[in-house]
C-alpha cells in the first residue's frame, strides 16, 4: 500500500450509509502513521450499540479511540501531532448539542479553534442532510439548518472536501490523495 499525506484538515460529506466513514478510515490507514479516532456518538439503544461496535470491528485495534459526544476539543488537546485523527462524526455531535440545549455559539467556537490550534492532520466526517424531504416538524428543520451551515462552515475552513456517494469519493474543494 502507498503511504499518502493528508492535508491539516480533510472534510468527508456524504449521506447516510454513504461509505463515509470507511472512506476516511482508510485514507487514515494508508498515511501509515499513529491514528486516533474520535467518536461522538452515543449508543442511546441497541441499534446504535450494535453500529458503534460493527464500526469498532470495521477500524481495527490500531486506534487510540477517545470517546467525546459534547467536547471532542478535551481529546484534540490530548493527542500527539503525529497522530492523524479521524473526528467521526459532526452531524451526532451537533445532535448532541441542540439535544443537550448547549449553547450552539460558544461550543461551535471551540470546535474550530481546537480544529485550527490542531498541529497534525484531521479528518471530520459529516452527513449532508439538506439533499431530502422538507422535514414535516420545526424540530427536525432547525436541526437541518444547524448542519447545513456547521457543514458550510466546515468545508471553508477545510483544505480538502471530499463527497462520498454509494462508496466513491468526488473532490469538491482540494485534490484525493494519490
Amino acid at each position: 500500500m502507498k503511504k499518502i499525506t493528508l492535508p491539516k484538515l480533510t472534510l468527508v460529506i456524504g449521506g447516510a450509509v454513504s461509505g463515509k466513514s470507511r472512506f476516511a478510515e482508510n485514507l487514515i490507514v494508508s498515511c501509515d502513521r499513529p491514528r486516533a479516532y474520535i467518536a461522538t456518538a452515543q449508543a442511546f439503544d441497541d441499534e446504535m450499540a450494535a453500529k458503534i461496535a460493527k464500526h469498532k470491528t470495521q477500524r481495527g485495534a490500531n486506534w487510540d479511540s477517545y470517546e467525546e459526544p459534547l467536547a471532542p476539543w478535551n481529546a484534540l488537546r490530548e493527542i500527539d501531532a503525529s497522530n492523524v485523527v479521524l473526528l467521526d462524526c459532526a452531524t451526532l455531535w451537533l445532535s448532541n448539542i441542540l439535544l443537550g440545549e448547549h449553547d450552539l455559539t460558544t461550543v461551535k467556537a471551540q470546535l474550530f479553534a481546537s480544529l485550527k490550534e490542531f498541529r497534525g492532520s484531521i479528518i471530520v466526517v459529516t452527513n449532508e442532510v439538506g439533499q431530502g424531504v422538507v422535514p414535516d416538524n420545526i424540530m427536525a428543520r432547525a436541526f437541518r439548518q444547524q448542519q447545513g451551515e456547521l457543514n458550510q462552515q466546515l468545508a471553508a475552513i477545510a483544505d480538502l472536501v471530499v463527497l462520498v456517494t454509494a462508496g466513491l469519493p468526488l473532490a469538491l474543494k482540494g485534490q484525493l490523495p494519490q
